[in-house]
């Protein structure tokens, strides 16, 4: 880590802070997030920590780590302190953080009533008896006298084994509604014993794990507290202006810091900037320093440093905490420190991260493409092997894709001439980020865009078409072919795979070719990712009356995965728009559509002004395909959206994955951790 005087007007956020007995370098918090790995991927997990210790945080937390086999969340990816062989794994992590002078946090958890089981196959736990949080059947049994005894019992022995891995702060999770939060909320917590009832009972718990948390360090380690103030809830949970007070106040001193946020479901804490703007926690964790005199970390998907700077300097909080904005920039303090802040990757809120640990899958980030990959394929966010030869390069298309494509061919010193249609760079980014709460993303331009004017070896040219001859005459020595996608007009998407007949009526379009529409729309959803019901939001803001019809049984089906699903629908309802669930289209004549509904094997018939088909996407390839037909062409290759068309984060990774590659003859393969022999 750089100890380098930082600029006088950021220096606060470089100060060291003290956390009962250890001391953080500076106040750059790496809240706990999932990675995707867990306790399968050991040297994966490493490698990324290590990479935001290298970037300038100050302490880096895991993700959540389960101190027993009645806390397992299989087959999604956690941590675990069960045996011998799990501190060894873990003290890998608390090298690789330590090697750069930061701290280790290890956020020990236990999910009670959210905890499938089906690895360990062991009965789930909850404060008073009820049905699991997943699919499935199943419940978690009310916990006796005994089973706390035990749980307290593991929770001290977890800790001990991640003192002795290498931990610097142990963490007693109380947040997102797992165990111990369980036993905080009268919603969950139904008990008449010591455990249950007055608010000092419910707190019981907590205060416990603490006690034993710190006995078991030995003095060695922080113990964090980390506790939801607001469950969102309303009066039936635990509040930010009601108990949630009167909680910290019974543990103020006990911990040696508070690190606070919201709970209920993990989409609450996390929210994707199209529900909440940067920031949007104080509200509910402002009052947490009034009550305790012990460092409080906070979250709120800080990406400037301004706000930073305001959270600190008001006394809002004493350390930044991030999850998100470490993902996309792991380097975000050094930037800060070394006045680079112009040159940061901002978080744009888009939970692609958060669809990566509901897939089950290591992390991905859609402006940080190395992220996850830093010892799969050896990948760096700062650094990049210099070109092997004096190529140039023509990339055409100045979308994600070919703008990442150009930035890493350009960071490596290679000639490249970046050629775009229009005037504006940005692909589909400039559609997209003028939907409802989609700003933020046109971020993935703006970054890339601002780095490529950095480049004395890189060309721009704006409104420039380029037909197969321009391409030849141009004379590049390697053509890249990043002229991205279109909506498809056949109706095939996730559901249907043949096509419907759909005449020619300029009252029916797709999303990139809506012109002027009527007052009466109608949304047909085959895609199941953000557009239908961004659409629909934003017809139905502009006033008129809009039918979404998708063909899975919830709006917006795979947003589940972004965690942002209840807030999408909420919202159409909220704006009145019909929602009709489970429809098939299989007809379309003038003014009319005909869908099957899969629930009742019925036909219905619905009307439209205009019909919008949100259906898959297919290539724009024919550049390409005119390039791969001539005998007197360079090497030609397509990337993102023009090769396999997908979300943005995967086409910035292609671009990035060219840039990597491009010239090397030996191209590391994926790298995947074996179980030890």
């Amino acid at each position: 880590m750089s100890h380098d005087r930082p600029q006088s007007r950021y220096e606060s956020l470089f100060e060291p802070v003290r956390i009962g007995p250890v001391t953080a370098p500076n106040r750059f918090y790496q809240t706990p997030h999932a990675t995707g790995m867990g306790w399968r991927m050991p040297k994966a997990s490493a490698a990324l920590r290590g990479v935001k210790a290298e970037g300038g945080w100050g302490v880096v937390s895991t993700e959540y780590c389960s101190i027993h086999p009645t806390s397992d969340d299989f087959p999604f990816a956690y941590l675990s302190l069960w045996d011998e062989d799990d501190v060894r794994a873990l003290a890998v992590t608390a090298d690789a953080i330590h090697a750069h002078g930061s701290l280790m946090a290890v956020e020990l958890w236990h999910g009670g009533f959210h905890c499938n089981n089906r690895l360990t196959r062991e009965a789930a736990l909850s404060p008073s008896g009820q049905g699991l949080k997943l699919l499935g059947p199943g419940s978690a049994r009310a916990m006796d006298a005994a089973d706390i005894r035990a749980f307290l019992g593991w929770q001290a022995t977890a800790a001990e084994r991640a003192r002795r891995a290498g931990a610097d702060i142990v963490y007693v999770y109380a947040g997102h509604d797992y165990l111990p939060f369980q036993f905080l909320s009268p919603r969950t917590n139904r008990r008449s014993d010591a455990y249950g009832g007055s608010l000092e009972n419910r707190t019981r718990l907590v205060r416990e794990m603490i006690e034993v948390t710190r006995e078991a360090t030995k003095g060695a380690c922080a113990v964090a507290l980390r506790m939801a103030v607001d469950e969102l809830h309303g009066p039936e949970g635990i509040t930010h202006d009601g108990e949630a007070r009167d909680i910290v106040s019974l543990l103020a001193e006990l911990p040696d810091l508070w690190d606070v946020n919201l709970a209920g479901a993990l989409g609450n804490d996390s929210r994707s900037a199209r529900f909440s703007g940067e920031g949007f926690q104080e509200t509910y964790t402002s009052f947490v320093k009034s009550i305790t005199t012990k460092p409080v970390v906070g979250v709120g998907r800080f990406t400037s440093p301004d706000t930073m700077l305001r959270q600190i300097n008001s006394g809002l909080l004493d350390f930044v905490g991030a999850a998100r904005p470490s993902i996309a920039d792991p380097f975000l303090p050094r930037k800060i420190r070394e006045g680079r802040e112009d040159e940061i990757r901002e978080c744009i809120g888009c939970n692609i991260c958060r669809a990566a640990n509901n897939e089950g899958v290591p992390l991905r980030c859609t402006q940080n493409p190395t992220m996850g990959e830093e010892w799969r394929r050896g990948w760096h966010p700062a650094r990049i092997a210099p070109k092997t030869s004096d190529r140039r390069v023509l990339v055409v298309g100045g979308g994600p894709a070919g703008l990442e494509a150009a930035l890493s061919l350009g960071q490596r010193g290679y000639d490249v001439a970046l050629a775009e249609a229009s005037r504006e760079l940005g692909g589909r980014l400039l559609f997209e980020h003028r939907l409802p709460g989609l700003a933020t993303w046109i971020r993935v331009r703006d970054h890339r865009e601002h780095m490529l004017l950095k480049l004395p070896n890189v060309a721009i040219y704006r409104e420039s078409a380029m037909s197969a001859q321009d391409v030849i005459d141009f004379g590049a020595d390697h053509v890249v072919v990043a002229t991205g996608s279109r909506w498809r007009r056949d109706g095939v998407g996730t559901a249907r795979e043949r096509p419907v007949h759909i005449p020619a009526d300029p009252a029916i379009v797709t999303p990139d070719s809506a012109g002027a529409l009527s007052d009466a729309v109608l949304i047909y959803d085959d895609d199941n990712y953000f557009m239908g019901g961004a659409m629909a939001e934003k017809l139905a803001l502009e006033g008129r009356a809009v039918t979404y019809v998708t063909t899975q049984p919830i709006v917006s089906a795979w947003t589940q995965m972004t965690d942002e699903q209840p807030f999408i629908e909420d919202r159409l309802v909220s704006l009145g728009v019909r929602l009709r669930v489970s429809h098939v289209l299989e007809e379309v004549e003038q003014g009319r559509a005909a869908f099957r509904v899969s629930l009742a094997r019925d036909r219905v018939l619905m009307e439209f002004g205009s019909l919008i088909l949100v259906t898959g996407r297919v290539p724009r390839d024919d550049l390409y395909a005119e390039l791969m037909a001539r005998s007197d062409v360079p090497a030609v290759t397509r990337i993102g959206d023009c090769h396999s068309p997908s979300h943005i984060a995967d086409a910035v990774y292609a671009g990035h994955r060219f840039g990597r590659a491009f010239d090397l003859a030996d191209i590391p393969m994926l790298r995947r951790e074996r179980p030890e022999p």
